[in-house]
């Protein structure tokens, strides 16, 4: 007897494996898709016993691998990894073929490029609505943890919304083209009310559980007020954390706040820039042969491209020579100024310490010369200053000094200073003699001021 022929199962998702991870659960996907999966499960999900078509390959297939080939491809030193079509979390999806790629072997890739010698930058080639939510936030610190040993560099070509923007927004930078769209930062929770369907059909389903909220969000009846509360309050916490991501990987570029403000928009090329969700605009080609013509190095501070040119001819492009002379004249100035300013501020520290210390006070002129004439030290100015003790005072003129050029005794009003006394003038020789007897002078009388400076000169007239 000939045995009938066995048709094997399709290989890839069934409906019915799609259906668990679109429905009931939060989904960082474009709503266009959503849109689509429930068209395509609209009537489509068996009621009864079905038979399940095996996923393959097999979701633990990874662990323990011993093969010589890799797990993505390599072009001149660039490794590149696909993200494209939905998104899942589970499984070895790590092409197109099957319609879905899994965030588990988005993530062997990712681990085996970082570790591969060979490989000296990455690229992300993004054409993915999103998907699963669960999931995605480790394997964007998976793409953030690599970063900063390789530069990654995710391009958008030519759609990276939801949970596929969450991934690249931890790339090292984010190249678009002008026809890319970007964004979609929002969470999305579907839930369908099968219950019209089953009464049309005669089914009415009974649930039997343990645990007030075991059932909740079941297909077969509407959602009470307190089951939409709770699943709202789910899809805020994957809310939170999807916009403190991509704020987290966009730096200062892309705020929590600014990612909220996108109200889950999508944007298309340049407007993808302004508004902080992506870098520059360039192509996957122009990208891949800048990476590959640049010298292996770490992260972020290898992670610099030449700005692409949007043409489709595949050249090396060296690095914008304005654009660093530009970084570098910007980081002068910036250091000049703030050299600058920390300078001022500590000249002005100088300077008070020294005028402001007990010891200036003793010697102004000297404290205001170690202050602004010399650079001194507060410390340093405080010593020379008692070394050098008080300030000495003024030298005080002697008689002789300050009689020079002077009108004197007895002189005419009309004798004026500077023009010497009369020889002829008795009043001064009798006011000299007298001035001579009074303090017990003896010998020859020197004349006029000649005795008063010898006295001066021996100590003899305070």
């Amino acid at each position: 007897m000939t045995e009938p022929a066995v048709t094997p199962a399709p290989s890839g998702p069934s409906l019915l494996h799609i259906a668990d991870r679109v429905l009931g659960r939060p989904l960082l996907m474009h709503p266009g898709k959503v849109e689509v999966l429930l068209h395509v499960l609209e009537g489509r999900i068996p009621l009864g016993d079905a038979a399940l078509a095996p996923l393959s390959p097999d979701a633990s297939r990874f662990t323990g691998q011993i093969s010589a080939s890799r797990t993505f491809r390599v072009e001149g030193g660039v490794g590149i990894v696909s993200i494209v079509g939905s998104l899942v979390n589970r499984g070895a999806w790590i092409g197109a073929s099957s319609g879905l790629t899994s965030y588990e072997g988005l993530a062997k890739q990712l681990t085996d490029a970082a570790a591969d010698p060979k490989v000296k930058a990455i690229m992300l080639d993004l054409d993915s609505p999103g998907g699963e939510a669960t999931g995605m936030f480790a394997l964007a610190a998976k793409v953030r943890e690599v970063a900063a040993e390789k530069p990654i560099v995710a391009v958008v070509n030519d759609m990276a919304a939801s949970a596929a923007y969450g991934i690249a927004s931890q790339a090292t930078e984010i190249v678009v083209s002008p026809t890319s769209i970007v964004g979609s930062i929002g969470v999305v929770l579907t839930h369908l009310d099968r219950s019209g369907e089953l009464a049309s059909k005669g089914i009415k389903p009974t649930l039997i559980h343990a645990g007030a909220h075991k059932v909740d969000g079941n297909p077969f009846g509407p959602l009470s007020d307190a089951v939409r509360a709770d699943l709202q309050a789910e899809v805020g916490k994957f809310y939170d954390q999807f916009v403190g991501l991509v704020a987290q990987g966009r730096g200062g570029k892309l705020s929590a706040a600014k990612a909220r403000a996108t109200e889950a928009r999508t944007f298309i090329g340049q407007e993808a820039i302004d508004r902080g969700l992506a870098d520059r605009v360039s192509t996957f080609e122009a990208v891949l042969a800048s990476l590959q013509s640049r010298p292996a190095g770490r992260g972020a501070a290898a992670s610099k491209i030449a700005p692409a040119t949007t043409g489709t001819t595949p050249a090396a492009v060296a690095p914008d020579a304005d654009v660093l002379a530009t970084a570098r004249a910007e980081g002068h100035a910036a250091g000049l100024a703030e050299g600058k300013a920390l300078g001022a501020k500590e000249a002005a520290e100088r300077i008070g310490a020294i005028l402001g210390s007990d010891e200036a006070k003793a010697n102004a002129t000297l404290a205001a010369h170690l202050a602004f004439k010399i650079s001194f030290g507060p410390e340093e100015a405080v010593h020379a200053l008692i070394a050098a003790g008080r300030a000495a005072a003024p030298a005080v003129p002697s008689i002789a000094e300050r009689a020079a050029g002077l009108a004197e005794f007895g002189a005419p009003d009309d004798f004026t200073a500077g023009r010497g006394r009369s020889s002829t003038d008795e009043s001064w020789s009798k006011a000299v003699a007298e001035a001579n007897r009074s303090i017990g002078a003896v010998g020859p009388m020197p004349t006029g001021n000649e005795h008063l400076a010898g006295l001066h000169a021996r100590g003899g007239m305070r």
